[in-house]
């Protein structure tokens, strides 16, 4: 490239230089992502990673998934804060992984922005690093790519992509669940990432700041609304490969978009139904508060947000003592919310299914503690 075209690059508002700076700031974080399987290290066109170990599978299967973090990047630009978001973006993807049974390889990052800020992006991708650290994920690539004109200068998005693997045999589903199979939920941190178009809409209605400080919140609106996705991959894991309890769990449910009704009955096989009971938990303040400053019950939002539940197992009844102990020495609050039936019932009002997949019924019941 001439000097001439590099200067005309740089005039219509891309600077390869500041995403140079950026790589540079990211280096460190994401090579601590690295076991000896990543190959080549930073800044390849592809990320390699070794998977000879597959050859002590008896029939490996690959799964993945790809997520983005929604609308919540909105308030990480509106105060400038901008190291979270980058653990919820792999909460979103890494987690989906493991509901599978799978254990997360290898991931990829795309951050698209108006204009490149070097810190921003680093910190961007140190949030990143953290949670591939954490949930012992490879992060073997990615890009940042510089859209002026079509982003303003603050403004971006971050997406991912990654990819574990499970023996067949091992695989969870709904195909393992029975009857009198107990329903598990895993505690939330809140948020997590879904919802946040409803959470912005309320605030705007309200003329309430991120900025602002909320006593009922507890802290500034914008920190506590990017309170980080709770991690679940490293405890299921461990809860999986446990001998005593492991092959217990018999479906796991990512409680994202669409609430917990609808991912539940995701996992559940056909002819199958459950009440899951709201009394056995109290959401979390974030929910009452924002909820109440939108003029609108937490019944209403249970199509939209966690509401305190971050992720559901579904396990054998005998096992259920010895899963949530053990869950609760990983640091996950859990508790019983319900138990499966197969037995015949009227299940109009029920959730059936969602995104595509005939499953069981679920439906909430009772009221919130």
């Amino acid at each position: 490239m001439t000097e001439n075209s590099s200067t005309s690059y740089r005039e219509a508002g891309v600077d390869t230089a500041a995403g140079d700076l950026a790589v540079e700031l990211m280096k460190s974080a994401v090579s601590k992502t690295h076991g000896p399987e990543v190959l080549g290290g930073v800044g390849g066109f592809a990320g390699l990673f070794d998977v000879s170990f597959l050859k002590t599978f008896t029939k490996p299967l690959l799964a993945t998934s790809t997520d983005g973090v929604g609308t919540k990047v909105a308030i990480a630009q509106a105060i400038d804060k901008h190291d979270t978001i980058g653990f919820d973006l792999v909460g979103m993807v890494v987690d989906d992984i493991v509901v599978v049974g799978a254990k997360p390889l290898f991931m990829t990052d795309y951050i698209a922005c108006g204009k490149v800020v070097p810190t921003r992006i680093a910190d961007i991708v140190a949030g990143i690093a953290r949670a591939c650290s954490e949930t012992r994920t490879a992060l073997v690539g990615g890009e940042t790519a510089e859209h002026p004109g079509l982003l303003g200068p603050d403004d971006y998005d971050v997406a991912g992509a990654a990819v574990g693997a499970v023996e067949s045999d091992a695989l969870l589903g709904s195909h393992l669940v029975a009857d009198g199979d107990v329903v598990v939920a895993l505690g939330s941190s809140g948020l997590h990432s879904n919802g946040y178009s409803l959470v912005r809409h309320i605030l705007a209605g309200r003329n309430i700041s991120y900025s602002d400080q909320s006593a009922e919140l507890g802290g500034l609106v914008g920190e506590v609304l990017l309170e980080p996705t709770k991690l679940y991959t490293a405890p299921l894991l461990r809860l999986l490969s446990d001998p005593r309890l492991g092959t217990s769990v018999h479906s796991l449910s990512h409680v994202t978009g669409g609430g917990i009704a609808a991912n539940l009955a995701r996992v559940l096989p056909i002819g199958s139904w459950v009440e899951v009971d709201r009394a056995t938990w109290s959401p979390q303040p974030v929910f009452h508060v924002v909820a109440e400053w939108g003029g609108i019950s937490l019944e209403e939002t249970e199509g939209t947000w966690n509401l305190g539940i971050g992720m559901i197992a579904v396990v054998a009844a005998h096992a259920v003592d010895g899963i949530i102990e053990k869950l609760a020495t990983d640091g996950i609050p859990a508790w019983t919310v319900g138990t499966i039936s197969t037995s015949e019932r009227d299940i109009a009002g029920f959730e059936q299914g969602a995104k595509g997949v005939n499953g069981g019924a679920v439906r909430l019941t009772g009221s919130y503690r």
